[in-house]
């Protein structure tokens, strides 16, 4: 079993940014893919980020390129989602989440909520104009 604990949300004001972190423990960090959705009240869970085991790979949402980075420490354990440029309609709830499959096919796999195994509880960020 893998436990993942989300800390770093709150209240933002438009165009500014905040650093989520999600702390792992129970599996070898390192072995594991790691991503971040989110989910707006009344709104389908949403691919944030997604950062690759092994080879560091990121991928990202449309929505968020080139405002948010994802990257991870493995020797902390944590993976990080820093979040710049902020806007209302980033509000939601953000969760971690962890896959242990060791997957060699392209990027969509990564973008499934699906192909995850293990899910924080997750962190409210809400973008305040």
């Amino acid at each position: 079993q893998v436990q993942l604990v989300e800390s770093g949300g709150g209240l933002v004001q438009v165009g500014g940014s905040l650093r989520l972190s999600c702390a792992a423990s129970g599996r070898t960090f390192s072995t594991l893919s790691m991503g971040w959705f989110r989910q707006a009240p009344g709104k389908e869970r949403e691919f944030v980020a997604a950062i690759r085991r092994g080879s560091g790979i990121t991928y990202y949402g449309d929505s968020v390129k080139g405002r948010f980075t994802i990257s991870r420490d493995n020797a902390k354990n944590t993976v990080y989602l820093q979040m710049n440029g902020l806007k209302p309609e980033d509000t939601a709830v953000y969760y971690c989440a962890a896959d242990p499959t060791a997957y060699y096919g392209g990027s969509d796999y990564y973008t499934r909520d699906r192909e995850y195994d293990y899910w924080g509880q997750g962190t409210q960020v809400t973008v305040s104009s």
